[in-house]
C-alpha cells in the first residue's frame, strides 16, 4: 500500500502502463507467429505483407519504449533475412 498521494498515482499509472505493455507484448508475438507460419508455409508474398505490418509494430512499441528499438531493429533484420532466404527458393 502507498504512504503518499505521489505514490499511490504512480502504482496507479504502474498498473496501466503494465496492461499496454501486455497489449502490444501480445499483439507482437501474434504478429510474429503469423509471419512464422506463412514463412513455414513458403508463401513469400503473404509473408512479405506481414512483415510489413510487423515491422511497423516492431517501430512502435520501441517508440513508446515497450520494446528496447535495438531489439526492434534487431528482430526486423532477422526477420528480413528469413524472408529474403525463402524468398529466394
Amino acid at each position: 500500500m502507498a504512504n503518499t498521494k505521489s505514490a499511490a498515482k504512480q502504482a496507479r499509472a504502474s498498473v496501466r502502463r503494465q496492461a499496454r505493455n501486455k497489449s502490444v507484448l501480445s499483439k507482437l508475438h501474434t504478429l510474429e507467429r503469423k509471419f512464422a507460419g506463412l514463412c513455414g508455409e513458403k508463401k513469400a508474398t503473404e509473408a512479405a505483407e506481414a512483415l510489413r505490418v510487423l515491422s511497423s509494430a516492431l517501430d512502435k512499441a520501441a517508440k513508446v519504449q515497450v520494446v528496447h528499438r535495438n531489439l526492434a531493429s534487431r528482430k526486423k533484420s532477422r526477420l528480413a533475412a528469413q524472408l529474403k532466404k525463402i524468398a529466394a527458393a
